[in-house]
């Protein structure tokens, strides 16, 4: 039951994280609310559709995410009690998954889009194109920022699972040794209560019995 609570604690601290997405969402729609009432420069009126985009991505990447987690912590029990063993395994390989894919698009995508906006500040002079690439490294950051501290979560959690696997994988041929200890000693104690002095005695003689 220890990995169980362990499971729903990662999962309820999800439930808490992913809200994030949606907060920097909210402020980004309202930044671009600001910026198309009160912008009087080329720049701030560019800010106002960009940052309008990625507040919106930012509340829909938010609510699925938040979607995600609920139905886990529904499920987290129900499926450790139908299968112990079959929920800590399937929770490792999703796990695993889920860290590479942190490694892969967290890690090494998002700092690469950052670093091509970046340039594009260099590159571009137009209102509209700096605009989509300040707000772009913005938004970079934010995933940065939440997914950074949900992979430390998950990296945390996925190890505790290895572990309870192991432990798992000790008490399983454990129980069946003792199993097998049972089954020959209630075997040796049966042919013992079966055994007559006449069946012993056939026996010894090599007389039917």
């Amino acid at each position: 039951m220890d990995i169980l609570k362990t499971a729903l604690t990662w999962a309820k601290d999800e439930l808490f994280s992913t809200p994030l997405f949606v907060a920097f969402g909210v402020v980004f729609i309202l930044a671009s609310v600001g910026f198309w009432q009160l912008g009087k420069t080329d720049i701030a009126k560019a800010y106002v559709v960009p940052i309008l985009v990625a507040g919106v991505l930012l509340i829909v990447i938010g609510v699925g995410l938040y979607a995600n987690n609920r139905s886990r912590v529904n499920t987290f029990e129900t499926m450790y009690q139908e299968d112990p063993s079959g929920f800590i395994a399937s929770e490792i390989e999703r796990t695993e998954s889920t860290l590479k894919e942190y490694q892969t698009v967290v890690f090494k995508v998002i700092p690469i889009i950052i670093v091509v906006a970046a340039l594009g500040l260099i590159f571009f002079s137009s209102p509209l194109w700096r605009a989509i690439c300040i707000t772009t490294i913005a938004m970079m950051v934010v995933l940065l920022l939440v997914d950074g501290i949900a992979h430390s979560r998950i990296d945390d959690y996925n190890k505790k699972l290895l572990t309870a696997s192991e432990k798992l994988q000790k008490i399983i041929p454990s129980f069946f040794k003792s199993s097998l200890k049972v089954v020959a000693t209630e075997t040796l104690s049966k042919t013992a209560s079966t055994a007559t002095p006449e069946s012993i005695f056939c026996s010894s003689n090599g007389i039917p019995s």
